[in-house]
């Protein structure tokens, strides 16, 4: 299962969970705890996720921030958890207060629902007043996964997530002010409007009747396009069933017409077995045609990871390039194929990046 699944698994328990969830305690043993092994992180292990992390503050000793997700024997993020009936708004100050005694780059306040993520964007080392990201994981969308896949352990990087964060800051801040001006639109939007359509004098009385006149265009041109993108993903949809039942079609008239070989049926379980460490294995499919034996990803033709030619008088293994034409290298013995394991877990690697992205 990929990280963008296990996130929305984990979004679809929390709402089920909360009825029975009755203290702090077991809103991080629920809800946060899992959420951090979802980023890759060992919760038992303290040299990566260290519970009850010590923070002490000026004179103040025995503070303590509900987890520190730990490098090099350093905190990365800490992890401040609230229950998950708490509002957020109250308590971004005792984060606040811990943020500056350590060398943490990132600061993480949740209930468990609600997940803010803080940095220094406005002054170096003292933590901002408002996240710079936020999401609720019950309703996450598909770029709000791909942001949060950033703080994933295996792609974790200091520097790469503060570079995006300051952009995430301020797109979430425009897009609330779109919000807030969809619902009431303000003096100063309404005007630039009457600036390009009226040529009258602006009065109170002709501000007054564009308000609501802005807020229904504004709103009407968002459902419009609404309306056109579903339409154009309908049309897409309805042409990949098509490409599919083709496809279908293709395949069983295919393997009427195809017989596997036993070397076939040899060299496929080798390449299974390589690759294993890669993928789990009951996703890899072997598909025989008249020229030669393909392995795919998820039994797709889009998914394509090697191609076999045992057939002929000389044996190859093929791998598409960019243009999806197959390079072939030549096999003596079927054994030769453990020497392009590196370009077999490329290959499965390359699928699991374009679904990521």
């Amino acid at each position: 299962m990929d990280f963008k699944d296990q996130i929305h698994q984990l979004g679809t328990k929390v709402e089920k969970m909360l009825p029975q969830i009755q203290t702090e305690e077991a809103t991080k043993n629920a809800l946060i705890m899992p959420f951090i092994q979802i980023l890759g992180y060992d919760v038992f292990n303290p040299f990566e996720v260290n519970p009850e992390f010590i923070a002490d503050i000026g004179i103040k000793k025995g503070e303590k921030v509900d987890y520190a997700i730990m490098k090099d024997g350093q905190p990365i993020i800490l992890i401040e958890c609230k229950h998950h009936n708490e509002k957020l708004d109250p308590h971004n100050s005792q984060l606040f207060r811990y943020f500056h005694t350590t060398k943490a780059k990132f600061g993480l306040l949740t209930n468990g629902l609600n997940y803010r993520f803080y940095t220094d964007l406005v002054e170096q080392n003292k933590m901002d007043e408002k996240p710079f990201f936020e999401f609720n994981i019950a309703d996450m969308k598909e770029v709000e996964v791909l942001e949060l896949k950033k703080f994933h352990k295996s792609y974790f990087d200091v520097e790469a997530v503060t570079n995006t964060a300051s952009e995430l800051k301020y797109s979430n801040e425009i897009k609330n002010i779109m919000s807030n001006e969809l619902k009431i639109p303000s003096e100063a939007f309404v005007k630039f409007f009457v600036s390009q359509v009226y040529h009258g004098r602006a009065t109170d009385k002709v501000m007054t009747q564009f308000v609501e006149i802005v807020r229904k265009s504004v709103n009407q041109f968002i459902s419009d396009m609404i309306s056109d993108r579903l339409k154009s993903a309908l049309d897409k949809e309805i042409t990949k069933e098509a490409e599919q039942a083709i496809e279908q079609v293709t395949t069983e008239t295919m393997a009427k017409q195809t017989e596997t070989t036993e070397e076939e049926k040899e060299a496929f379980l080798i390449v299974k077995a390589i690759l294993r460490k890669k993928t789990d294995v009951n996703r890899i499919f072997g598909r025989d045609t008249q020229s030669y034996y393909g392995i795919l990803l998820d039994d797709s033709n889009r998914k394509i990871i090697c191609r076999l030619w045992l057939n002929g008088s000389k044996k190859y293994i093929s791998f598409l390039d960019e243009a999806k034409k197959d390079i072939k290298h030549e096999l003596v013995k079927l054994d030769d194929l453990y020497n392009f394991t590196d370009q077999l877990l490329q290959a499965v690697e390359s699928y699991e990046v374009e679904v990521v992205k």
